[in-house]
């Protein structure tokens, strides 16, 4: 869900979330207002495409379903979108145009997977850090780099947005949260585990490929108290963050 701007179309999503791992009961409604973790739930794969004036994602929600009602909030690879049908395992979820055009959905093809969080209730573990969806910028994965106990990955985005970001703060990646490691002026580093390669979509990408980045709002509330101040772990401490 990007907040300002209404795009003169409306895209339908059907999501599938039959396939993949790390599903976690979650059976009570989510309401409207979508806050997440950026612990993503399962992988689900995209069965159907429809590309126009209309897009229609079409997939089959499994376990999911159960619990997830009309007006829902779900996460779409850090996309918060609504539900606005179901049809037994079957969701839908509309999205405007400006939506489709400022997040890598519009990328998407038939067989593809995408990641999947349902919104954050009240009394649930915060296992990651607050993700809002709404995306701040398409990333590209400029190297993928394999270690012997993790895989770094770098990512490009515009030179703003690393403003927002400092070496073992927070950023929110196709909805995953993860930590940084090294902050540049056009672009981060993150160190993906086994796990997060497993259960994620960011086991599949690879240079050229693009993300979904939201940078993480306590760091927009920091920066704007901090100026024109660079966001550093020094800079942190010197006004009482840390």
């Amino acid at each position: 869900m990007i907040a300002p701007g209404l795009g003169p179309y409306t895209a339908v999503a059907v999501v599938d979330m039959a396939h993949g791992a790390g599903y976690n009961e979650r059976s009570h409604s989510r309401g409207r207002a979508g806050v997440f973790t950026g612990i993503v739930e399962r992988m689900c794969r995209v069965l159907a495409l429809q590309r126009g004036a209309t897009w229609r994602l079409t997939v089959d929600l499994g376990p999911l379903a159960e619990g997830t009602r009309q007006g829902d909030s779900v996460a779409l690879n850090g996309v918060c979108l609504t539900v606005a049908a179901l049809d037994g395992s079957r969701a839908s979820f509309d999205a405007i145009g400006e939506t489709i055009g400022r997040t890598n959905l519009a990328s998407l093809a038939q067989g593809q997977q995408v990641n999947i969080e349902r919104s954050l209730r009240v009394g649930d573990r915060l296992g990651g850090h607050f993700v809002a969806g709404h995306v701040d910028a398409v990333g590209t994965i400029r190297s993928k780099e394999k270690l012997p106990t993790q895989t770094v990955l770098r990512v490009a985005v515009p030179p703003e947005l690393t403003r927002f970001m400092a070496a073992k703060g927070s950023v929110a990646v196709d909805g995953v949260s993860l930590t940084l490691v090294d902050v540049a002026r056009d672009a981060f580093a993150i160190a993906l585990i086994p796990y997060t390669l497993r259960e994620t979509t960011l086991g599949v990408k690879g240079p050229g490929d693009t993300v979904n980045v939201e940078v993480d709002i306590l760091a927009r509330y920091v920066a704007r108290q901090l100026g024109g101040e660079e966001l550093t772990e020094s800079a942190l401490r010197e006004h009482g963050f840390c």
